[in-house]
């Protein structure tokens, strides 16, 4: 399954799957939270639909910029980290 970025390209689900699942690794080991922890908070904060709806360019980005995008995000709607 593709998922359309309304651009020319379009994504492979899988890809955004398992970019998700490294960032929020890379997110938990960031702020000492367990992977369980950070998929959650991250959830909660509705960063998980920012990094699929922005997936076309957070994916290009480093890790350390993609978490600190995240987590700037996931403040915007009362998160802590």
């Amino acid at each position: 399954m593709k998922i359309s970025t309304g651009t020319l390209m379009d994504w492979n689900i899988r890809d955004i799957f398992e970019y998700i699942i490294a960032l929020v690794n890379e997110f938990a080991g960031h702020f000492g939270l367990t992977d369980r922890e950070a998929y959650n908070y991250i959830r909660h904060h509705h960063g998980i639909a920012f990094i699929e709806q922005n997936y076309g360019i957070i994916h290009t980005l480093d890790f350390n910029e993609a978490v600190d995008s995240v987590a700037a995000y996931c403040r915007r709607f009362g998160g802590g980290l």
